[in-house]
């Protein structure tokens, strides 16, 4: 029985530690290939390139791995495996990090890390996006380990439904055990920015986008209570963005009559 195909990628680049990790645990469940940033993407979202050149090189930098480090987005990184790297395989799973901060709530909007993941949905195939809140360069990932390989076996073992991948995010390392999984909503929450206006040596004015995050949720079942209570947030999210529950508020309340004229 031949192993499982994963692919791993992330927002983070090539060389962090986060996917380091990550290739180590998805070596024990199965033959892992990487398509990965050349350098850190966060922040991307769901970018593709257009109109500018895409490389993709080979890079030795884990044993015993085929790893392609890629100019492109995080979500470039899936396209080109798909159709260059892996031609006519199809991956088992594909997992996204593990990053270096948090993609909770809205953030999982600007995240490069999901949009990898996304973006194997959008391609029909199981995809988990695995993030660690703690920015540190110094973080410690040694109690996520176990939940990020029994996680992945579950989907690799169970599935998820089609256009789904789950949003994984897991607390900083405390001095109690996490606590287990909770499968989670978004919260609703958003950032607040603050561009702060600054001068170059030059003097030429340029912006620096800072902010606070702002959480409006008093819920016990999103995925900022689970962090901060120390459990591990599982959100289910899709690409499809319709908003269901509106299509008939406004059939019911738009004036037809006077559009139609």
């Amino acid at each position: 029985m031949s192993k499982p195909l994963i692919l791993v990628s992330n927002d983070d680049g090539i060389t962090s530690r986060g996917i380091r990790i990550l290739v180590d645990i998805m070596k024990q469940l199965g033959e892992v290939i990487v398509v990965a940033p050349d350098s850190p993407q966060s922040g991307m979202g769901h970018a593709i390139t257009i109109g500018n050149t895409l490389r993709l090189d080979e890079e030795e930098i884990f044993r015993d791995v085929m790893a392609y480090k890629s100019s492109g987005t995080p979500a470039d990184c899936v396209k080109l495996a798909k159709h260059y790297v892996l031609k006519d395989r199809k991956p088992d799973l594909v997992v996204s990090g593990v990053n270096h901060g948090s993609n909770t709530s809205i953030s999982v909007l600007y995240s490069g890390t999901m949009s990898a993941a996304i973006e194997g949905a959008i391609e029909g195939y199981p995809s988990i996006g695995f993030s660690l809140c703690d920015y540190s360069s110094k973080a410690d990932f040694s109690h996520v380990e176990d939940y990020v390989y029994q996680i992945a076996e579950q989907v690799l073992q169970h599935g998820i439904p089609k256009g789904v991948a789950l949003n994984v995010n897991f607390p900083p390392k405390r001095n109690e055990a996490l606590k287990g999984i909770k499968i989670c909503r978004q919260a609703r929450a958003k950032w607040q920015e603050d561009f702060e206006e600054r001068y170059d040596p030059n003097g030429r004015k340029y912006f620096w986008l800072a902010g606070n995050f702002v959480n409006f949720d008093k819920g016990e079942d999103n995925d900022e209570w689970a962090i901060a209570n120390n459990y591990v947030a599982v959100v289910p999210c899709q690409f499809d963005m319709t908003a269901h529950h509106a299509i008939s508020q406004i059939n019911n309340d738009w004036d037809w009559e006077r559009l139609k004229s």
